[in-house]
């Protein structure tokens, strides 16, 4: 096990007690009050478990806490740059107490069982504020599962150079949008960073060349730039919003995610006026202009309105502070398909043993011995060249559009993956992880 529990019931009454330093909660997302008063048999048996619990989840950099129920104890599993960690075991109850507690705190009914619910709350620990968004969804025979998502809001990928992004990629954003009609997409599985990439590249822009509008509740704008919040009229539907956006004379519009027929049709109606763009759902590139040509009842409006559609992988960074360099073998360069130039690549850092005692020295401080800190984004992109166009309108299956696609040169995760590890940013270890088959 990589992480450990720092704490530990003492054997000796007369040894003096680590104090740890817990999160605090600091209310609920939704503004909803907290009755602790109400609630103090609750509050007396689950608060400090819950601040535990929590706390050992940051003090690990989990983006995600979970307890899933199984019998009659709790795993609790930490997933830390995306991979999963083992967190303990809970008892029954203490699984009940805490899941009770943890709705309470992030707005939510505490004693409503068999629905979803999910809300949120403020938090703090050692001066870094958090938010922290709670997910319970029921389970057979009265069980809840226990979802917590931790965001750091002092640790955020604000621009295209944060998320690893080339110069080329920069610049091809730029072209896309600049045109001030079409769609660019950014797709990916759900959770798997679409947004902050998105955020990303809109940070990207050129904000005094573009009249840039936003008209989502789904993709925060606030913290970027010279993005102007429009606001709808009361009653106003979509359709009616957008054309007045439009007139407004603006050259790009930021839209909530495509889901169904329903919303794409507004979306549509203006594209042959003004650049949109947004995220979607979808395992990569090819598989969205599939899932899109499903969702508008047909391949025409794709593959006229499309311009590019971006996905991405999130692979961990090597930590900066143990990473360790070596000399690849040519046939290792060859197979991977890295230049034979290659001088240096790097991979995480082994234990280093004392000479004299035999002994490993402890793990590394900022990555705790783990060998990587962090993540950075891999991406893939197809352009809506003329063969790719004609590929939608004959709805081509995605492995068609993706040989079609690397065909004329556009990025794949291959591709962009091996950029990341020559750079030194990542391993081949890494890649090999991300790309093994599930």
């Amino acid at each position: 096990m990589i992480f450990k529990r720092r704490a530990e019931e003492a054997a000796d009454d007369d040894e003096e007690e680590e104090v740890l330093d817990l999160v605090t909660f600091q209310g609920a997302l939704n503004g909803n009050p907290v009755d602790m008063a109400g609630n103090a048999r609750l509050a007396q048996a689950a608060l400090l478990p819950s601040k535990e619990l929590v706390t050992d989840g940051i003090t690990r950099r989990a983006e995600l806490i979970r307890v899933e129920p199984k019998g009659e104890r709790s795993q609790v599993t930490m997933q830390v740059d995306g991979v999963a960690y083992s967190g303990g075991k809970l008892s029954k109850q203490q699984t009940l107490a805490v899941t009770q507690m943890m709705k309470l705190l992030g707005g939510l009914e505490p004693k409503l069982r068999g629905k979803p619910q999910s809300g949120g709350l403020r938090a703090e620990h050692q001066q870094i504020p958090y938010e922290l968004h709670v997910d319970i969804l029921p389970l057979p025979e009265g069980a809840e599962r226990l979802t917590i998502r931790v965001k750091n809001l002092k640790s955020k990928l604000n621009t295209v150079e944060d998320l690893g992004f080339s110069p080329a990629i920069k610049q091809l954003v730029r072209e896309i949008t600049g045109k001030k009609r079409g769609l660019m997409l950014v797709c990916g599985p759900t959770n798997s960073g679409t947004t902050t990439t998105v955020k990303a590249m809109l940070r990207g822009l050129d904000v005094y060349l573009h009249a840039i509008f936003s008209v989502t509740s789904a993709i925060s704008i606030s913290d970027i730039y010279n993005i102007t919040k429009f606001d709808a009229n009361p009653g106003d539907s979509l359709q009616q919003t957008l054309e007045r956006i439009v007139r407004a004379e603006s050259d790009i519009i930021v839209v909530d995610p495509i889901r169904d027929a329903e919303q794409w049709q507004p979306y549509a109606s203006v594209l042959d006026r003004v650049a949109l763009v947004t995220e979607m759902s979808a395992r990569d590139s090819a598989s969205c202009l599939t899932k899109l040509t499903e969702i508008a009842g047909g391949p025409n409006a794709v593959a006229e309105f499309v311009e590019i559609v971006f996905s991405q992988k999130l692979v961990r960074l090597l930590c900066a502070n143990c990473k360790e360099a070596f000399r690849p073998n040519p046939k290792l360069l060859a197979q991977v398909g890295l230049p034979p130039e290659t001088k240096f690549l790097y991979r995480k850092g082994e234990p280093i043993v004392a000479e004299e005692s035999g002994e490993e020295e402890p793990p590394c401080e900022k990555c705790a011995g783990v060998g990587y800190l962090g993540r950075i984004a891999m991406l893939e992109y197809i352009l809506m060249s003329d063969a790719i166009k004609e590929l939608v309108r004959a709805k081509a299956a995605p492995d068609q559009i993706k040989a079609q696609a690397r065909k004329e040169g556009m990025l794949t995760f291959h591709k962009d993956g091996l950029r990341l590890v020559a750079e030194g940013k990542t391993s081949l270890e890494e890649l090999q992880r991300i790309f093994k088959p599930a």
